[in-house]
């Protein structure tokens, strides 16, 4: 039997799968769709119209008649039914014929560009990505108007079969990175993959490291700044978070919106961002360090105060943290499960009872209970959620070392991380650049953010072919052209 029939009755086994046949004179026309993913619209006026107004009208001349720019001739079935899948219409001459009319009329039933709901910024733009990735590229494109962004696709998934764009800007990005990240792409073998962060964990280069390896983001000004720099960048047909690579530690803890801000005042918000970080690791840890082998080094000013809040404790110290910490925890966790309006009721109030009760019941100290309550708002002031999440998981080791061997054990615990640290690499690149390995000429842009005098060159460390972004000698030297 041939190919053609076996295809349209493999297809016609779903339901919502309609094949219509259009008689003619000579051959009939062949039209087979899925009315769940085609525009009607599209369908009746543009694609039925031009076979009514003329029923002899020849294969060649409806491809020219169709008023449609996406629409190709085919003769590879699997490519065809793959197309018909996406929302595409086949319209074959004939039942012996193997070339198919392939035409875009996919429906769209995604949600308009929206602000941004995760890395929401007071100033600049108040865009972000949506599930559409022909939107996404638009919303890039626009940003980028030069011949040399590059945008190549891929599928992945041999069920889901999801669109994969890895855009770069030729002749800034280093070819490796393309190479290696257009590679690992291509390699994975899963059969369903429906978001851009399934993606990320399977293209990393320590799949087991707690510690991301790509940059996620929701903001198509911060994709347009990453791929100025030379990085790269990956969008996902049906995912609103595109991700970047390479990357290093340091990009986790900058949030874009310290670029629209004054330099100074980018700085600062940056080194209280970093000091919070080290804060939310440190703090609980240092306590059950201090309380069980080196109460000899608290103050005599503070002493008193901390016997007196742990005077009715029925637990040593690290039980009382673990206590807190997991109680922490478990309020976050509900609140992000539960609807917007009622987990910042479940938060809050929550967070309020169960302090009280815990104080009360003597379960905790007020001294903890502050240190640990400021441990939780500082996590928060990381600005990618899952850097935020490591941060709270990494916690629990310093917790349980402080437990076994005071500060000795956060030292050793710290040196662990860092040994890590060391080790770690994005698309190949070092994780700790440019503090490991040491460049003072990239060290502009980590803890404090510079002018934009200072942006003449690109970080070394994403070997672009054009490190350059302006002459040095070029840039403006007077305020004011009276002066």
């Amino acid at each position: 039997m041939d190919a053609v029939p076996r295809l349209w009755k493999e297809l016609s086994e779903s339901s919502d799968f309609v094949c219509y046949e259009h008689q003619t004179k000579n051959e009939p026309y062949y039209i087979g769709y899925y009315k769940s993913s085609t525009e009607p619209k599209i369908l009746h006026q543009h694609i039925l119209g031009c076979l009514s107004r003329d029923s002899d009208i020849s294969f060649a001349d409806l491809y020219q008649s169709i008023p449609i720019a996406e629409k190709e001739i085919s003769f590879d079935w699997n490519h065809i039914q793959n197309k018909i899948l996406r929302g595409n219409v086949a319209i074959q001459y004939g039942y012996q014929s193997h070339r198919c009319i392939l035409v875009n009329a996919a429906a769209f039933n995604g949600r308009s560009v929206t602000i941004p709901e995760i890395e929401f910024t007071v100033e600049g733009p108040k865009e972000a990505f949506v599930e559409s990735l022909d939107i996404n590229l638009n919303l890039i494109r626009q940003r980028i108007s030069v011949p040399e962004l590059r945008i190549k696709e891929l599928s992945v998934g041999s069920i889901s079969k999801s669109r994969i764009a890895v855009c770069y800007i030729e002749g800034i990005t280093n070819e490796r990175y393309i190479h290696t990240c257009m590679q690992r792409i291509a390699g994975v073998q899963f059969d369903q993959i429906t978001d851009t962060t399934l993606l990320q964990q399977m293209i990393e280069d320590n799949a087991n490291s707690i510690f991301p390896q790509t940059l996620g983001t929701e903001r198509p000004d911060y994709v347009a700044w990453a791929l100025s720099s030379g990085q790269i960048c990956v969008l996902m047909d049906g995912s609103p978070t595109a991700f970047m690579a390479p990357v290093n530690l340091w990009l986790f803890f900058i949030s874009y919106e310290d670029y629209y801000l004054p330099w100074i005042i980018g700085s600062i918000m940056r080194l209280i961002r970093m000091s919070a970080v080290m804060f939310s690791v440190f703090a609980s840890p240092l306590y059950v360090a201090v309380m069980t082998y080196h109460s000899q080094g608290i103050s005599n000013v503070f002493l008193p105060t901390i016997v007196s809040s742990r005077i009715n404790v029925p637990f040593p110290p690290v039980v009382e943290v673990l206590i807190m910490e997991l109680a922490i925890e478990l309020l976050r966790e509900a609140g992000a499960r539960l609807p917007s309006k009622i987990g910042q009721t479940i938060g809050i109030v929550g967070g309020i009872v169960l302090g009280t009760a815990a104080v009360q019941a003597a379960l905790t100290s007020n001294f903890l209970l502050i240190i640990v309550a400021l441990a939780a708002l500082a996590s928060f002031a990381t600005p990618v959620f899952r850097m935020s999440a490591t941060i709270r998981v990494i916690r629990f080791p310093f917790i349980f070392a402080a437990q076994l061997w005071g500060l000795l054990g956060i030292s050793i615990c710290t040196l662990a991380l860092f040994a890590h640290l060391l080790r770690l690499t994005s698309l190949g690149m070092p994780y700790l650049v440019p503090f490991y390995p040491f460049r003072t000429s990239d060290l502009y842009d980590t803890v404090i953010r510079p002018p934009y005098a200072k942006f003449h060159h690109r970080f070394s460390f994403f070997r672009s072919p054009k490190p350059v972004r302006f002459e040095k000698d070029n840039k403006r030297k007077k305020r004011d052209i009276d002066e």
